[in-house]
């Protein structure tokens, strides 16, 4: 024991003087408090500190929580002789006092603490071999529904402790698709949007997931993990929206009225409803059985239907589920009478007018619903002032409310104007409104352009649909605000595609002219346009219209630089799979509106089968063709125009390739481990069946079998049955007429000739 101390002071020294650690400085110094941060897991004999004290001190004196680990030489190095365990203790408390020959103290003793820093020396557990857990279908994405949690004895304030969680596996996995999700911190489970849409217990009624955990927080080659199952049950969703629910309008029954119910489902829920359109009153409530009542009489007048939702919430108020829509509707009673589109309502008639003339229209309303028996309304005239020349001047359609002339004709300047009572009913109802009949003159003066010639206007091409490019105004002499004085403009000259509009005001009779449809500079560059004004009422006898109801103008459309135009989105083309390289298989066609020549260019030939002439727009084979790896082969074409601002334009071509006998005969499966006794002791067969990969337009009845052994051509036949091929050992497939492929392949039996 005295050899090992004097060796064990020996390599102190030794690491003592090689490490400097004896000269004022970094490693040695005044004895005072002091705080040392150390590695876990350090080997043995390493120093930590030495302390200088007064002259008077000869030796140094260690108390604390040592845990025999850590000492200290009478020169005032202080050291451990063991590896330090952070999770068995993470700091130290020591004191450390210089004492003199007698052993009294004469400095000190001053506070020295150890912290003992982490590494990675553990690796994280899960709390269970396996979990369990179940969940609803249709739960909301993201909410969790069960926890899987591990420990980690390192640092949890260091990466050595920061554990992450991943699923690394769901079985069974439908289309690739995750249907749950894991937060990576907390171990909550929950489902993906995937499997909140999807999920269905009659499909799959449970899921397997393998979760691992890994510390440091994932992101290291030396970090440890632990993995675990987790099986979960799906269970049945009862939390589904009601069927749509009717409800009679102005109901007299007692309130409130049960019309429904929703379930959530587990019992404990908090139910409520929501309206989103948030209306100063809402005649709905549930109570805390998921049952749903109408509080109050509904109008369907005020409002015909509802939509609102119903939501469950846990008692933390936080929502279980999606809200569920409730759909009412609210159904129509005769309880509204028919109303007059205003106090009086104004018809005019031309005083040369026919008998018969249709003069104008009573539209009357019902609140009640449209298209029911509630809101059909029946006219009926039950009075005319004055009855001059007679009563029964005009007539009304019982249902429509048209008005028409039942004489030959009105003079105005006998009576100018006719007030007629009409009666409009209801099933349950009956409304009186007033109908007044004006007598205006005829119409024979035309409208006349405030100026003949509305000069030019320059727009260019890209001009906006819509937008307003001129103002022109016609007068009429006829009586204002009639038939006859009201002006209609139209296009009579210089717009034969109708790419310009007139909209008329009709309180003034100006009129917009604007713009329709895009301006087209390539094909008219310049517009001579005639415009006409005409009156909806037509013109008397021997009146006609002139020049004075015409006017020109001239619009200059300029040049904007446009994109080539395919003269086709899509070119398809045919050709058989076969065909030599460069032969010609299709060409594209494109314009430039501005002219200018057109490079041509291929997209998406990913196969590297086409090339296309830049200049004509010729598609030529470049490789061999395979219908069998792609029959269908689309390609984009790009028209680049050569110069300008280069803008170019996308086609699609789609090249059909057609199948040739290109595809040898093979056996339909595998015939491995066959034996038979030769000569054959009783007769026996065997079926062998042939298939090719070709269209079936190549296959029919007509492959031929032979056996590849003349000894065995001499024992055995080959025989068709059924479609099947009937055939032993060491055979060879033939086709009939250089032909390869068949529908299902033909059948011989092989038989004996002889025992």
């Amino acid at each position: 024991m005295m050899l090992q101390a004097q060796l064990h002071c020996l390599c102190l020294f030794t690491l003592y003087l090689t490490t400097g650690y004896g000269q004022e400085g970094k490693f040695s110094g005044p004895l005072k408090p002091m705080t040392f941060s150390i590695f876990e897991g350090q080997g043995p004999s390493q120093i930590i500190f030495q302390f200088k004290a007064s002259p008077l001190a000869v030796t140094f004196k260690l108390t604390g929580e040592t845990d025999d680990i850590f000492q200290i030489q009478p020169d005032g190095l202080l050291y451990h002789n063991k590896a330090l365990d952070r999770e068995t203790r993470a700091v130290h408390k020591l004191q450390v006092s210089a004492l003199d020959a007698h052993g009294n103290t004469v400095e000190g003793p001053v506070p020295i603490t150890i912290e003992v820093k982490d590494i990675n020396d553990n690796r994280p557990v899960f709390l269970q071999p396996k979990y369990e857990g179940s969940v609803r279908q249709n739960s909301r994405p993201g909410k969790p529904f069960m926890y899987v949690n591990a420990t980690d004895l390192d640092d949890p304030a260091t990466p050595n402790g920061q554990l992450i969680y991943q699923i690394i596996m769901q079985l069974p996995k439908v289309n690739n698709v995750m249907y749950f999700q894991i937060n990576n911190k907390t171990g909550a489970i929950s489902l993906t949007r995937e499997g909140s849409q999807e999920l269905d217990p009659l499909k799959n009624p449970s899921y397997k997931l393998v979760v691992s955990v890994e510390d440091m927080g994932g992101q290291n080659d030396h970090s440890f993990s632990d993995s675990t199952s987790v099986d979960i049950m799906v269970k049945e969703n009862i939390w589904k929206a009601p069927e749509p629910v009717e409800i009679e309008e102005n109901s007299t029954n007692p309130y409130p009225i049960k019309i429904t119910q929703v379930q959530w489902n587990d019992p404990g829920a908090l139910y409520s409803l929501v309206d989103k359109e948030k209306p100063s009153k809402f005649p709905f409530s549930i109570d805390q059985e998921g049952d749903i009542y109408v509080t109050q009489p509904l109008d369907r007048e005020e409002k015909d239907a509802y939509v609102f939702y119903a939501v469950a919430k846990d008692e933390h108020g936080k929502p279980l589920a999606f809200p569920l829509q409730i759909q009412v509707k609210v159904k129509d009673i005769n309880d509204n009478p028919p109303t007059c589109p205003s106090a009086v309502t104004v018809l005019e008639v031309q005083e040369n007018e026919q008998i018969g003339s249709s003069i104008g229209t009573l539209i009357a309303h019902d609140m009640d619903e449209e298209n029911t028996v509630n809101s059909v309304l029946e006219y009926r005239i039950v009075d005319q002032t004055p009855k001059v020349p007679r009563d029964g001047l005009f007539l009304v359609q019982s249902y429509s409310g048209t008005f028409q002339l039942a004489v030959q004709s009105l003079r105005k300047r006998d009576t100018p104007q006719y007030n007629l009572t009409v009666e409009v009913s209801d099933k349950g109802f009956k409304t009186l409104c007033f109908v007044q009949i004006n007598i205006i003159d005829i119409n024979d003066q035309i409208p006349i352009f405030e100026k003949p010639d509305y000069g030019n206007l320059t727009l260019p091409e890209d001009t906006a649909i819509g937008t307003v490019i001129l103002t022109i105004q016609a007068t009429d002499a006829d009586e204002p605000h009639t038939g006859s004085s009201k002006i209609l403009y139209r296009i009579t000259q210089g717009d034969s595609e109708g790419r310009l509009e007139i909209e008329t005001d009709p309180e003034t009779n100006t009129g917009y002219v604007k713009v329709k449809k895009p301006l087209d500079f390539e094909a008219v560059a310049v517009h001579n346009i005639v415009f006409q004004a005409e009156n909806p009422e037509p013109l008397v006898l021997g009146v006609q219209y002139n020049a004075s109801s015409s006017a020109t103008f001239r619009l200059i459309v300029t040049d904007v630089n446009e994109a080539p135009q395919f003269s086709q989105q899509v070119y398809q083309a045919k050709v058989s799979e076969d065909v030599a390289k460069g032969t010609k298989v299709g060409n594209v066609t494109a314009k430039d509106p501005e002219g200018l020549d057109i490079s041509y260019s291929l997209r998406g030939d990913k196969r590297g089968w086409l090339k296309i002439d830049p200049v004509t727009g010729e598609i030529f084979s470049v490789a061999p063709l395979d219908r069998e790896a792609e029959s269908l082969y689309r390609v984009q074409v790009v028209a680049t125009e050569v110069g300008g601002s280069s803008l170019s334009s996308v086609a699609q071509f789609h090249l059909t390739l057609v199948d040739v006998n290109d595809n040898p005969p093979r056996l339909a499966k595998e015939y491995t481990g066959l034996f038979f006794c030769h000569p054959p002791k009783a007769p026996e067969s065997l079926i062998f069946e042939a298939t090719d990969d070709d269209q079936q337009s190549f296959r029919g009845r007509h492959f031929t079998f032979s056996l590849g052994s003349e000894t065995l051509q001499k024992d055995w036949e080959v025989s068709k049955i059924n479609g099947i091929i009937l055939a032993v050992v060491f055979f060879q497939i033939k086709k009939n007429k250089g032909q390869h492929n068949v529908e299902s392949a033909q059948a011989s039996e092989v038989k004996p000739l002889r025992n």
